[in-house]
Order: C-alpha cells, then structure tokens, then sequence
C-alpha cells in the first residue's frame, strides 16, 4: 500500500450547501435589497463626510443565541428611530471570533455550542438573523474573518470589519476589494495605524484572486476595488488611541498618505484596557471631542447586549443567562441607550457650534 502524502491531517469532510441554494432557501426580498442598499449609502455619505450623523456599530461582541440578537435588535430599532437626526445605528452581529489559541469561534462554526461543528447550519442561522434584521429594518455589521463564508450572507451586510489580527493579510485585504459594503480596517494590535492604511490602499484596488462561485466551483474573479474603506482605531496591546492626541495623529497619517482624514473609534478593546465597564468613559470622552468641533471622527463602536457582563460555555446551551455574551464582556441596554443619547447631543453640539 502506497504511502499516504496528502489528506494527512483530515479526519472527515463534510459537504457544504452551496451558496446558492442557501440563498434560494433564505432569500432576500426586493424590499430587504433596497434597504440594504439605502443603508449602505447612507453610510458611505458619513464616511464621505456628506452626511454629518455618527456612525455607531453597535451590539454583541458576537452572537450566540438568535432570540436575544433578534430582541436586541428590535430595542435597537426603537433607539434608532428616536436618534436618526444625529447617528446612524447599525447593530453588531458578529457570527466569527478569532480565538488567540482556542474557544468559542462564533455561530457560523459551532451553532449549538456543543463542539458538534455543524458549520451548514451556522451558516442558515446567521442568514436567518441578518435577513430578520433587515426586516426589522435593522442595519447590520460583522467581521470578515473566513475568506469562503462571506459568499452565504455578505451581501447582506451594511457594514464590514477586517480586524487587527488579520489587517496585514493580503488575502484579506483582496478580498475586502470584492465586498459590496463598507469596510473598516482596524489598527494592529501592536498599535499601528500604518498596516490598516495600507490595507486600505490595497482594498481599494483592483485584484485577480481564486475564491469559490455562487454554484460552489473553483473559480477566479476580478475584483473593481472597494473605495469605502477607512481606519478602526482599536487601541493597542500597550493603550489605548481615542485621546484627542492618537486622533489627530491618525488623521495626520492618513492625510499624508492622501486618504480622507476620515476614521471610527472602538471603545473596547485596547481603548478600553479590555475592561468592558471603561466603555462608557471612552465613549464620553469621544462624544467631548465630538461636541468640540471635531471632523475627523465619523463614528464609534460599542460593545453590548441586554445584559451586563460575560459568561462561560460549560453545557452548551443549557443553564446560560438569556442577553450575555459568551464572549467579551459587554456593557448592558440601560448603559447602552445612555451612551447613545450622549453621543446624539454631541452631534447636535457639533451642529449647532454650541458645547454644553
């Protein structure tokens, strides 16, 4: 018997639907398509600077359990309403989280939190979820993690993120050049905003690369360039970067490298020294130099859910707290419309030319 050479590590394989039929099976209709499309544009006028609003992501640091995203997201409708002539809400839903060495990795893979792996099924729920949003009229944002999954919901998307593991991967990078929404590149986790502006540079350009078809083939594709991308300051291993310095910082490097000084703020992570409760001081500090006049900040992300707090997988879904994340920590509803509405009366400040 001849020795095996390929397949080594493979233990099974399983098939995947392809993206086609799930979307035939999960469709989007014409009125999902246009708000998504409106959605998209409004967007891409706040990051244009056509469009004064803030634009704030905000939500679950992923999603676990499809009820509590979806009552999540109708709060969040409700909010959205009230403050619509000072921010553009779109929610968080992240459904892939990179892991330093292991854990949890997001819905898509590992749906019933039980290690089974049924990855066809994490892909239904997390279109189930994005198609309901739209629905609710509910924008909606994620990370871009995989370089194969976005071919079953990306279209779905308002708003994309490359984040700071994976801002220096030219894979990614090419791929966000295909992506139809808005995509934002957060710095390096060692703090560097140089990495994410080149990944913008090279996201805005043309590329030729191997993906997979709508009908599952191998196939190459060329891409016309996303000109929507933009910088995430995500703080860093050693601080954080929202204080008034780190910004004007930042927009001086993206000037000088002819981007549009132009950029969102994350008040986790590093900004908020991965303390989840420090999110609201980061955020009302950037809502003060909102107020003051600043242009260069056109929109915020936020960490949260219903409830407070995290929480560990130990049973799968059996005996978790109904609103908390299994993930990072988030700060809960109550905090979360009181950021919002903080940050609504900076617009207005910055409008008017008024501070309080």
């Amino acid at each position: 018997m001849p020795t095996p050479i390929s397949d080594v590590h493979i233990a099974r394989a399983d098939p995947l639907p392809e993206p086609r039929l799930l979307r035939a099976e999960l469709p989007a209709g014409e009125a999902d398509a246009e708000f998504i499309a409106a959605s998209r544009a409004a967007t891409r006028s706040i990051l244009r600077g056509e469009d004064d609003r803030l634009l704030v992501v905000v939500g679950p640091c992923s999603v676990h359990d499809p009820a509590s995203a979806l009552e999540y997201a109708a709060r969040l409708r409700q909010v959205a309403t009230h403050l619509r002539g000072s921010l553009l809400l779109v929610m968080r839903v992240y459904f892939e989280k990179p892991r330093t060495r292991m854990g949890w990795k997001g819905l898509i893979y590992d749906p019933g939190l039980d290690g089974q792996g049924d990855i066809g099924e994490g892909l239904r729920a997390a279109r189930r979820i994005l198609l309901e949003c739209a629905r609710l009229q509910v924008p909606a944002a994620s990370e871009i993690l995989d370089l194969v999954t976005p071919q079953y919901y990306a279209e779905l998307l308002i708003w994309g993120a490359i984040g700071a593991r994976t801002v220096e991967s030219p894979l990614h990078r090419q791929m966000a050049s295909a992506l139809s929404a808005p995509v934002g590149f957060k710095n390096a986790t060692n703090g560097s905003v140089a990495a994410a502006i080149d990944a913008i540079h090279v996201a805005a350009q043309s590329h030729r690369f191997p993906t997979i078809s709508l009908e599952g083939k191998a196939i190459v594709i060329t891409t016309t360039g996303n000109p929507d991308g933009h910088l995430v300051l995500r703080g860093a291993s050693d601080g954080p970067n929202y204080d008034v310095t780190s910004v004007s910082r930042a927009a001086e490097a993206l000037t000088h490298s002819g981007l549009p000084a132009r950029l969102v703020i994350d008040c986790s992570h590093g900004n908020s020294n991965k303390d989840y409760a420090r999110q609201p001081a980061v955020a009302a500090d950037i809502a003060q130099q909102i107020a003051g006049g600043s242009s260069n900040i056109c929109g915020l992300m936020l960490e949260s859910h219903l409830v407070e707090g995290r929480q560990d997988i130990v049973n799968g879904r059996q005996g978790l707290l109904y609103g908390q994340s299994v993930t990072d920590a988030c700060i809960g509803w109550d905090t979360t419309v009181a950021v919002l509405e903080q940050l609504a009366d900076a617009v207005l400040q910055r409008r008017s030319g008024t501070r309080a």
